[in-house]
């Protein structure tokens, strides 16, 4: 076969973005050239690696083929372009994926612990929906993520071989609602209570629910704001614009003017922690990395 590292890229690109649009933002080239370098790629390697699909695009088995050996052949381009410029790295790099909230209490624990423990590994980070951490994993854009799940936890995903994952906290989602207004001084609520209440939650997708409404609520939830960022909605709250959930593991950096209360009156919504990462025998950097978040959760 006759392909390029470029190809390759735009292999690894669109797997973890979906689209061939996403993956040309990404990489900075147009939607045309991505779509080019796709057919070429195929034609190249005699098999079909994308499924075309009307909502996005999938490897097929032949693609997830290629793309493993493409995460292989790019680490090592990588790491003869830094030998050869004389930049060989002293540290050991783990790049590590969040969910939205997991940056605000698990990151900093785990980042200070690796720092006592083993100051020779780096860890950067990037923020995403499980969803697109989960194609980021698949795709080799990251060595780790630390994921959410809720019951049943199915599978995170339908590709094989199965990443492999380990549970780092369950944690209970309770509501945040201002310290001043209509459930100041309650540490319970009915969930019948929330029919009518304002919601602030994160845009919805797709491939992700509306997070921020407390699941199973009766009706339509009236959502007055929509945001991802969890500070915005805290501080929206605390101002009693407002409802949000939250796990309850948030509570040492909440805002001030922000009370939690346990819902009553509905099964208890369990969210999961875990972390997660392709098969196989992992570096020991990556090892390391897990060990802390799982020690400091």
């Amino acid at each position: 076969m006759d392909i390029s590292s470029t190809g390759l890229r735009v292999l690894q690109q669109i797997a973890e973005s979906g689209s061939f649009t996403a993956a040309a933002a990404r990489l900075g080239y147009t939607q045309s050239a991505v779509s080019r370098q796709a057919v070429s790629l195929e034609r190249s390697a005699g098999a079909t690696l994308f499924d075309r699909r009307p909502d996005g695009v999938r490897l097929t088995p032949a693609g997830l083929t290629l793309l493993r050996h493409a995460r292989t052949i790019l680490d090592c381009l990588a790491a003869a372009e830094s030998d050869l410029t004389g930049g060989a790295p002293r540290t050991e790099v783990v790049r590590l994926g969040l969910f939205l909230s997991a940056g605000a209490v698990i990151l900093p624990a785990a980042l200070t612990r690796l720092t006592d423990t083993d100051p020779q590994i780096t860890v950067t980070t990037t923020e995403g929906t499980t969803p697109s951490l989960i194609r980021a994993l698949r795709a080799g854009s990251i060595d780790l993520a630390v994921l959410s799940s809720r019951p049943p936890h199915r599978p995170l995903d339908s590709e094989s071989p199965r990443l492999h994952v380990e549970t780092a906290v369950d944690t209970e989602l309770v509501l945040a609602a201002s310290s001043t207004g209509k459930f100041a001084g309650r540490g319970t609520v009915h969930v019948d209570e929330l029919v009518d209440a304002a919601w602030i939650a994160a845009p919805s997708s797709g491939s992700e629910p509306l997070l921020g409404v407390w699941p199973g609520l009766p009706g339509r939830p009236r959502v007055v704001h929509r945001a991802r960022d969890w500070l915005t909605k805290l501080r929206l709250v605390a101002v009693d614009f407002g409802v949000t959930t939250v796990p309850s593991r948030l509570a040492p950096v909440l805002p001030p003017g922000v009370s939690l209360v346990r819902v009553e009156g509905a099964p208890p919504e369990v969210r999961r922690v875990l972390v997660a990462r392709l098969p196989g025998r992992p570096a020991p950097a990556i090892t390391a990395v897990t060990r802390a978040i799982i020690s400091t959760v």
